[in-house]
């Protein structure tokens, strides 16, 4: 699979999805172009790096619903409108919710491409973050309830007796999870382990006290 970027084109005018193929061929950018909303969420996910040029109006579904549900719904592709009919108002709500940017036909092919650039940067940055969050929640999921619990007091400054203290545990039993976990997570000193813990705890479903790791 290759991971070249591509760009979706969703617009009912034939003409102007020509072009616009046209005009990413002509600088290298593979395009897939579709007449209407409903055609490109038929089209299989190739799951590559991609952003989506968008009509505003256009049968069945526009393109300005079809970007308010895929935000509603979590969705991060990014999304560059183009439109014939546009007013303030319209951009104004575009760019509220996200999109890259709100270009009026006709328009310099030179500001497509900028914004398409911008587009496909963006979702490459998306990308490598959620690639992290994902790495950071795998190693959070090693870890035990008893484990985690002693990590996050670690966090705090707390010393290994006050830990003890306050789990109901031995010292011993806090020093052996505390070691489990540096382990388990990589880190190589405290310092490390306090970094590494602050971004696990930074991550949008952190782990707590209800997930499936184990009690020990």
């Amino acid at each position: 699979m290759t991971d070249l970027p591509v760009v979706h084109i969703v617009d009912d005018d034939p003409s102007v999805r020509a072009a616009l193929e046209d005009l990413l061929a002509s600088v290298g950018i593979e395009a897939q172009a579709d007449a209407s909303v409903a055609a490109f969420m038929a089209r299989p996910r190739s799951g590559r790096p991609a952003c989506l040029v968008l009509d505003i109006r256009m049968p069945g579904q526009s393109g300005m619903d079809f970007h308010r549900n895929m935000v509603r719904q979590g969705g991060t592709l990014p999304v560059i409108f183009i439109t014939g009919h546009g007013d303030i108002a319209m951009g104004v709500e575009a760019m509220k919710n996200g999109a890259v940017e709100f270009l009026t036909k006709p328009f310099r092919e030179q500001d497509l491409l900028d914004a398409i650039q911008r587009a496909l940067d963006l979702d490459h940055r998306q990308r490598t973050e959620a690639a992290g969050h994902h790495a950071l929640q795998h190693l959070a999921a090693t870890l035990t309830q008893g484990e985690l619990a002693v990590a996050r007091l670690v966090v705090q400054g707390l010393l290994n007796k006050q830990i003890a203290d306050r789990l109901h545990v031995s010292e011993i039993t806090v020093k052996v999870r505390r070691r489990h976990a540096m382990d388990k997570l990589g880190a190589q000193n405290l310092a490390e382990f306090v970094r590494i813990m602050d971004r696990i705890d930074a991550l949008p479903n952190s782990c707590d006290g209800s997930t499936d790791l184990q009690n020990t």
